[in-house]
């Protein structure tokens, strides 16, 4: 495929490789991944990086212009769609690694934070493949958690599989027209036949509609109305004997973003399934899926924050504009900034989730109430902030990223995707207050974070341990009042505050390194965060302590900042 070259005078940042276009993320790698494990992967990440910013940021640009097409009950996918399924499932097998030891060459099972650290390199170039990977990923995750034995045996080598010939992937079908974020109104009918069931009833918004196995949400006969009469099935696209179940696709959607992966209407017409788990408990069982999709949404939309801010440093760093490079202009150096805060802080929160998932999926009781509340917490803010960032950056370029030759339209049409893909922003912010309410998730997050802050430099953490306890009292304020019309505001204080804590704790383990690449960038991006999303602030007062300037000079190269640089710099802002 022919690379589009740029405009005389516009800088290109085609065959950049991302993964080493990003400094400090070799040194979180090395934070969050045991040591062993990191060094193994390091030659992947390198080797994804330069594909992410070449070969498949090319493909995705060519499958974005050619949309699926439904033909006689076969969804005909374009071929750059289907090398980066390719490259995805097959050599990298990011649906494959959480559930069997082989891939990338290492012998158990991967833990989240190298399949989402993965990941976060592959959305980068491509996001519509993510739904699917995500998707496969989490069905399986689920069916091994509910499903019977039997039913996991005979499905789970196609689902793990890297082989594409003999890969099945995961959908889940749940929006009914009536029936979006209201899941309790779902009216499809489940009847019982025999060992299995028949499925009737039309389904209006279904990703990967040709998947090989879905999820489905479901109502028995006899069973009550809302959520408690719903039960979870799985739904096969071939039946035992290799002819087609019997559900049609009706229709492929025309949509604003991730217009190569197919997206369908799909009518059941007493279509085969089997029950999963419990009768009546599929809206519980679901959750789980559900949950980990809303994750890979927070991941998602980190990554394509990362992108947006690659591509916006590459550009301001190379054009010149007045005399000067961009990147010398106040106004545009305080864009950046707001740029890097936001995808900084989305990073973090995720690399803290995956570590928690890790100990949930152990049994770690604590962890798991952890993980309920920041996963909302992340799909809610990051994905909102990605709209706003991928904007931002499409500015930095200019008209030119206005065009469709270049990654920046791509990024901002799929970034509004991640604010209604299960759950909307009001959906989400909501679930947050319930996780508060019902489950103590609070209780279970603030000992963890204090302890964290608590090793952080004394000027900067009294001020993060105060936002932390007047966003965790405003978020339980709201929870226990009812106060919905203030379920945004609670979960965006408490989000920004959390990730404050997080990058202020690994700004300091970083900076403890004894190897000579001690690092404290994310010291100074705590600060950043606790003054912009934080701290009260008079919006018709200009800022006059010149912070920015400093800050500025310090952050937008990324280059390591040593432990007494920073505290010099914190240390004048007291």
């Amino acid at each position: 495929m022919p690379s589009l070259r740029a405009p005389e005078g516009v800088p290109d940042s085609r065959g950049l490789n991302l993964f080493e276009a990003d400094p400090s993320y070799r040194g979180l790698l090395e934070l969050h991944l045991e040591s062993k494990l990191c060094a193994h992967l390091l030659p992947h990440f390198t080797r994804l990086g330069a594909m992410a910013g070449a070969d498949l940021d090319e493909l995705a640009l060519e499958a974005d212009k050619r949309p699926s097409v439904l033909n006689d009950q076969r969804i005909e996918k374009s071929p750059a769609y289907r090398k980066l399924e390719e490259v995805a499932f097959g050599q990298y097998g990011l649906a494959a690694m959480s559930h069997r030891g082989g891939v990338l060459g290492w012998p158990q099972p991967l833990p989240p934070a190298a399949k989402y650290a993965l990941s976060y390199l592959y959305v980068q170039a491509e996001f519509g493949v993510c739904c699917p990977l995500s998707m496969t990923d989490a069905l399986t995750r689920t069916i091994r958690k509910f499903a019977e034995p039997a039913l996991v045996a005979r499905y789970l080598p196609g689902l793990a599989s890297q082989d594409m010939d003999a890969l099945t992937q995961g959908a889940m079908f749940i929006t009914e027209q009536q029936a979006g974020s209201d899941v309790g109104s779902i009216s499809t009918r489940a009847l019982k036949q025999g060992e299995h069931w028949a499925l009737f009833g039309d389904k209006w918004f279904c990703s990967n509609a040709d998947a090989g196995l879905a999820l489905v949400l479901a109502r028995p006969e006899d069973a009550p109305a809302g959520t408690a009469g719903l039960s979870l099935f799985l739904l096969p696209r071939m039946l035992p004997d290799g002819s087609p179940n019997r559900y049609r696709i009706v229709r492929l959607k025309e949509k604003l973003g991730t217009r190569a992966m197919p997206s369908g209407e799909i009518k059941l017409e007493g279509a085969l399934a089997w029950l999963v788990g419990s009768p009546r408990q599929g809206f519980k069982q679901m959750a789980d899926m559900i949950n980990m999709s809303r994750l890979s949404n927070g991941m998602r939309a980190a990554g394509l924050m990362r992108r947006a801010l690659t591509e916006a440093l590459f550009v301001a760093r190379r054009r010149q504009a007045f005399g000067k490079p961009l990147i010398e202009l106040p106004l545009m150096r305080r864009q950046l900034l707001k740029l890097m805060l936001p995808a900084e802080a989305a990073r973090s929160v995720l690399f803290y989730i995956s570590g928690e998932l890790q100990k949930s999926d152990q049994d770690d009781e604590l962890a798991r109430r952890r993980v309920r509340l920041l996963t909302p917490l992340i799909k809610f803010r990051a994905c909102r902030d990605a709209r706003r960032a991928t904007g931002d950056a499409m500015e930095v370029r200019g008209g030119v990223g206005y065009t469709e030759e270049w990654s920046d339209s791509r990024l901002l049409r799929d970034a509004h995707l991640g604010s209604i893909w299960e759950g909307t922003s009001n959906i989400v912010a909501l679930d947050v207050l319930r996780a508060i309410r019902r489950e103590q998730c609070l209780e279970a997050l603030l000992p963890e974070l204090n302890a964290r802050i608590e090793r952080a430099p004394r000027l900067l953490a009294g001020r993060l341990a105060a936002s932390l306890d007047k966003a965790a009292e405003f978020a339980h304020e709201v929870a226990a009042t009812g106060g919905e019309a203030h379920a945004r505001q609670a979960a965006s204080g408490l989000y920004y505050a959390c990730a404050a804590a997080l990058l202020a704790d690994e700004g300091t383990r970083l900076g403890e390194r004894a190897d000579g690449l001690a690092d404290c960038r994310r010291q100074l991006l705590a600060f950043l965060v606790y003054v912009h999303r934080l701290a009260p602030r008079d919006p018709l007062r200009r800022v006059t302590t010149g912070f920015e300037a400093e800050f500025a000079e310090a952050l937008l190269p990324e280059t390591p900042i040593a432990p007494d640089a920073a505290e010099r710099i914190l240390t004048r802002l007291a």
